[in-house]
């Protein structure tokens, strides 16, 4: 992380959810090498911790904050806390979500799930764990509407501000094996642009981006197998994806940082732009 502090950004609060995972912790040390003050949220000190010793370490300004993002009332407190001894959020960043190997299907289509397929033990819609799949949707949805009502209003107040969601590849395009997650997603982008539209008259911008395929620890167990090299999963995602590889979590932060800049992205609000090596305009054939 080089220390640039840019003077568009220096001196705002950011507000990042998921902070401790594989694609927002580096956007965190990047929005902290601009002089932006970073307010780290999730439910795992341990992995908050990690990140906020790297911004230290780059003399960045950071605090970690843990929190569930569907409890409304622990936000609201984080909100008045950091408000006071920070200043009002300018950047949100809804990066909190994940999927639940429950709410997942081993089985690819219902014809596995016939008597006569002979196919035993293989997770198939009809018994999927609905309890799993209500918390991934929970998780995903209201783990981003909640903090956009808690963080929201001090933007509006101030009549300037950006907030940005995570959305997927599954948001334009739903998955195999993962409906519950492919049906959260979809409602990201859809509330992004609902949210886009009721937020502009106060002058408060709202867009999404989609990752296309960056590993991470859960990913690796699909994509990947142990020795390094590609799954079924994998080698088939490789075949869609024009680019050839895997994406890296840097590989995010430009398209982060010309949403957040209200110099170069202050006519642009309601998108969700993919950033995946091409594999939504691929059809695979």
């Amino acid at each position: 992380m080089n220390s640039v502090n840019d003077s568009s950004f220096a001196g705002s609060v950011a507000v990042i959810t998921g902070a401790g995972g594989t694609l927002c912790s580096v956007i965190a040390e990047d929005l902290a090498s601009l002089g932006v003050k970073v307010v780290l949220i999730g439910r795992s000190e341990d992995k908050l911790k990690k990140v906020l010793d790297q911004i230290l370490a780059q003399g960045g300004i950071a605090r970690i904050e843990c929190a569930d993002v569907t409890d409304e009332a622990a936000l609201e407190a984080i909100e008045r806390k950091v408000s006071a001894e920070w200043g009002s959020c300018r950047f949100l960043i809804n990066g909190a979500g994940g999927n639940n190997i429950k709410a997942m299907t081993s089985a690819l289509n219902a014809a596995e799930e016939l008597p006569e397929a002979g196919v035993e033990g293989k997770a198939g819609f009809f018994s999927l764990d609905i309890p799993a799949f209500e918390s991934v949707l929970k998780t995903n949805t209201l783990g981003t509407v909640i903090p956009c009502r808690v963080f929201g209003r001090a933007m509006v107040a101030s009549r300037r501000g950006c907030i940005l969601n995570f959305a997927s590849m599954n948001s334009s395009r739903p998955l195999t094996r993962v409906p519950a997650y492919a049906m959260a997603k979809a409602a990201v982008v859809n509330f992004t642009q609902w949210l886009a539209v009721y937020m502009a008259p106060a002058g408060v911008r709202v867009n999404a981006v989609a990752p296309g395929f960056f590993v991470n620890e859960r990913s690796k167990a699909y994509l990947m197998t142990p020795d390094g090299g590609l799954s079924p999963r994998g080698e088939n995602v490789m075949r869609h994806t024009p680019i050839g590889r895997f994406g890296e979590a840097q590989e995010l932060l430009g398209c982060v940082r010309w949403l957040l800049d209200d110099r170069n992205a202050a006519f642009v609000t309601g998108v969700t732009i993919p950033v995946d090596g091409g594999f939504l305009a691929s059809s695979g054939v």
